[in-house]
């Protein structure tokens, strides 16, 4: 059995803090880089291993160097890769990420990839329903759809993680298979068709989701379900990196879900996951583990952990 599956796409990224965003013919030196694994899912499925919950990664990389680093990090974070597709003599995606010194804000310049699309068939279904959460991005579709529908005839929560890269016309059908819809203030904007988050968070939950939340980065996040709407607000951290904060978070959220934790605690607790995150450049090398998210959240403006 498995805590959380999840289903999408790993990339390499990196990352490097500039003092500005350079121009056409800008020679700009980096302060700092660093190279790490990301992706939506991938990312969120590191911060669940992270906090001690047993995970396993269903996608596809190409057999190149870039695709040797993405299944290295899984194992060194203890992620099942038994159902990682490779793909021969296919480049596998890696991104650029260039992060301001000043604010943490980022700018991602994403680099095409050369592998097929991940196919239903090549999915085992087994896995998913030996697993508690079904965690999707919507990156293959299709794949997407079809895991989706599995774990719903299996009993198995589905988790969406609803960014921008979500956004097209067959996005309605995933989000009528899921339970648990987050998404970003871009994504929410473009499906509901208005800036207000309560006319968002009513049209999303209308699809069929029991839980439906939107995350505003430093303006925190507001959550609905059958009892009601509520905002949870960001916690104060010096940033140095945004880059993966709505990954870590939905990753720590569906910790708090394991945990059987109310929904309210479950999302401070994942607010206070990604505010930890953001300290460290990078996706990933911030994530804390349990222990010292606990510890973080104790000497903080708590109303759960306290």
């Amino acid at each position: 059995m498995f805590d959380v599956i999840g289903l999408g796409c790993a990339t390499l990224d990196f990352l490097g803090i500039v003092p500005e965003m350079p121009q056409f013919d800008d020679e700009i030196k980096m302060s700092t880089t660093s190279q790490q694994g990301g992706g939506e899912v991938a990312t969120a499925l590191v911060t669940l291993a992270k906090l001690g919950s047993s995970v396993a990664f269903i996608g596809k990389v190409g057999d190149d160097l870039i695709g040797e680093f993405i299944k290295q990090d899984f194992n060194n974070h203890n992620i099942d890769i038994s159902n990682l597709v490779v793909q021969n003599s296919a480049s596998s995606p890696i991104s650029m990420i260039l992060i301001s010194q000043f604010t943490g804000d980022r700018a991602i310049l994403a680099c095409q990839h050369s592998m097929s699309d991940l196919l239903p068939s090549d999915i085992d279904t087994d896995i998913i329903e030996r697993s508690r959460y079904l965690h999707l991005d919507g990156y293959w579709r299709q794949s997407a759809i079809a895991a989706a529908k599995f774990a719903r005839d299996s009993g198995v929560k589905v988790v969406l993680d609803a960014d921008v890269l979500a956004y097209d016309s067959q996005v309605n059908k995933l989000i009528e298979l899921t339970d648990i819809v987050i998404a970003s203030k871009n994504f929410s904007r473009l499906f509901s068709n208005t800036d207000d988050v309560q006319k968002s968070l009513e049209v999303i939950s209308s699809f069929g989701p029991s839980i439906v939340g939107i995350t505003l980065g430093s303006e925190g996040s507001f959550f609905c379900n059958e009892a009601g709407t509520f905002h949870t607000p960001a916690f104060q951290v010096e940033v140095v990196d945004t880059t993966g904060a709505g990954d870590v978070f939905h990753g720590a959220f569906i910790r708090g879900l394991l945990e059987g934790w109310e929904l309210c605690k479950a999302v401070e607790f994942a607010s206070a996951v990604a505010a930890i995150k953001c300290t460290k450049l990078g996706g990933r090398k911030g994530i804390p583990n349990f222990d010292e998210a606990l510890g973080f959240l104790t000497i903080r403006d708590s109303k759960y952990f306290n």
